[in-house]
């Protein structure tokens, strides 16, 4: 199969599926890969596994599949890219979380700027989430590296925890 019946096979298969699982989005001009994750909050991972790419190039007018509006935010399970060196170590707690109109995958952190991501691993069950960080917190215990919001604590499994031990990974910086 030539490259470009490959690529209208995956916008066929995208706009199909698109229907099933959530909508679809037409690459413009000048559009990246993590702002299209971003206004569409969820990662870059989850949306190349959404869209069952390895490959983060993508064209202008091509059709990727995204996660439908206020549908639960997703993340990816098991491609994700290079790893990243792990930042911090520690527990992490969930709270309501700070609105954000761009995505509810929120958390609070003492010292890292606002704006930037940072994939929280769940140390025994290996399960992992891309959060950004815009509030401050957690406050009280030195354990304590991170607070969640809720649906980011949910996608992670630990609502039933309360408290969890993490690593942290910082995935890009404002």
């Amino acid at each position: 199969m030539t490259r470009r019946a490959a690529t209208l096979a995956a916008a066929l298969l995208a706009g199909l599926l698109g229907a099933a699982q959530g909508g679809t989005y037409r690459v413009q001009a000048g559009d990246t890969l993590w702002e299209i994750a971003r206004a569409h909050g969820t990662s870059v991972g989850a949306l190349l596994q959404l869209n069952g790419r390895s490959s983060q190039t993508i064209r202008v007018g091509e059709v990727l599949q995204v996660p439908e509006r206020g549908a639960p935010t997703i993340r990816a399970t098991s491609l994700a890219p290079a790893a990243a060196p792990v930042f911090q170590q520690g527990q992490a707690v969930y709270y309501g979380g700070r609105a954000h109109p761009q995505t509810t995958m929120t958390a609070a952190h003492l010292s890292l700027p606002f704006g930037t991501w940072v994939r929280v691993t769940h140390a025994r069950t290996g399960r992992s989430v891309d959060v950004m960080i815009n509030d401050r917190g957690p406050f009280g215990v030195q354990s304590r590296v991170i607070d969640l919001s809720t649906d980011a604590a949910r996608a992670l499994g630990i609502l039933s925890e309360g408290v969890a031990p993490v690593t942290l990974s910082v995935l890009s910086r404002p």
